[in-house]
């Protein structure tokens, strides 16, 4: 039935694959055309597009500049990847914005089904609710990174915006969110309010000045998140001309780190990119979106599988002692990254010990004495 809501792609898009190199991407993936829908045997990440900013607050545009930004991605030439890549289309509005929501969210539960990781170039970011929401069927509590300079809590007794989306997460039953995170926030583009709720909550946010200065800060978050949605106007406009006026942001290189990033997690199951309807086709600014797609599936590719971490010889065990508490550490030998253990407590959510992806300085911080910011709140939200 999900077939019904996908529109192919473009004739004009796919009469341009003529053109290109053999071994460029738009040569290598399955795409769905006006006479074939791509098989999904063995595909790994399916791209669709979902013309739709309803709930846009204030809409800036409506241009919805998919074929721009297929035809930059169909001529890059991919990595050394081995995996199978389709493009499914376009969901066009419905009736009513719930119509539309409802075709996103059967795609992408159909999607996680068959465990291919839906990659969604979107309108306005309130569409993150029913990508969220199709979890519902599959996993009891999820954790939600927002790549973006505001937290999006917004008004939680109105309806839904795409400034107020994560506040309905908050409150809307099933309660299956476990934690969220922001990274790259903007101090002056939240209300107090909010930053306080953000710490009450034990969620965790990553202000842009931090991150700038040190990127794989980003990266144990975004290991440990099951569904990212990237705010295009967190870039910088002064990056690409072409993304509505927000003068500070992520540079280039940036944002496609943290697209890196989330694919090489191996918990990441779906991936959008928001608020493409605000750049404006006036100026060439499809390329930077058609390059934080290549660089997610770069990720994807060089996924690493590092399991049973407290009985692997693979990994280096550092127990420090801190007060009442000793932190345990491990340290993978192939990957050399990190995690902390969260010890079970009579009220854990998880029901058993949780390693939490953390970093280097984490461990340091331990060594000093202090207590490191992601494993108080992580306990504190199992404990509550």
């Amino acid at each position: 039935m999900y077939l019904d809501f996908l529109n192919p792609v473009d004739q004009e898009v796919l009469s341009g694959l003529k053109t290109l190199h053999p071994s460029c991407l738009g040569k290598k993936i399955a795409i769905h055309s006006a006479s074939d829908f791509p098989d999904l045997e063995g595909v790994k990440v399916a791209l669709l597009g979902i013309r739709e900013n309803r709930r846009e607050q204030l809409r800036l545009r409506d241009t919805f500049d998919f074929n721009s930004i297929r035809a930059s991605f169909y001529e890059l030439f991919p990595g050394h990847w081995d995996l199978k890549i389709a493009d499914l289309g376009d969901i066009y509005p419905g009736e009513t914005v719930e119509d539309t929501e409802y075709a996103l969210h059967e795609i992408v539960k159909n999607l996680l089904e068959r465990k291919v990781i839906p990659l969604i170039l979107g309108g306005s970011q309130d569409l993150t609710y029913a990508q969220y929401r199709a979890y519902d069927f599959f996993k009891s509590m999820i954790n939600v990174v927002n790549i973006d300079a505001r937290f999006d809590i917004g008004n939680i007794g109105s309806a839904i915006q795409d400034n107020s989306y994560i506040g309905k997460m908050i409150v809307s039953e099933p309660y299956n969110l476990f934690n969220y995170v922001n990274l790259g926030y903007q101090s002056y583009l939240n209300p107090p309010e909010e930053i306080e709720l953000i710490d009450k909550l034990f969620f965790e946010a990553y202000r842009l000045g931090n991150l700038s200065e040190n990127i794989t800060l980003a990266e144990p978050m975004l290991r440990d998140a099951d569904l990212v949605s990237l705010d295009i106007s967190s870039v910088s406009s002064t990056v690409s001309k072409g993304i509505k006026d927000q003068p500070n942001g992520f540079g280039g290189r940036e944002i496609c780190a943290l697209s890196r990033y989330a694919g090489i997690s191996e918990r990441v199951s779906s991936f959008g990119l928001f608020n493409l309807q605000n750049l404006d086709p006036a100026f060439s600014s499809s390329l930077l979106p058609a390059e934080i797609i290549w660089y997610f599936i770069e990720g994807l590719n060089y996924r690493k599988k590092e399991e049973n971490i407290s009985t692997s010889k693979n990994f280096l065990k550092y127990s420090v002692p801190l007060d009442n508490e000793v932190l345990t550490f491990y340290k993978s030998i192939l990957s050399e990254r990190w995690w902390i253990k969260i010890p079970t407590r009579v009220n854990n959510k998880l029901k058993k010990p949780t390693f939490l992806p953390c970093s280097q300085e984490d461990y340091l911080i331990a060594c000093n004495q202090q207590i490191p910011d992601r494993w108080y709140k992580a306990r504190r939200k199992n404990e509550i």
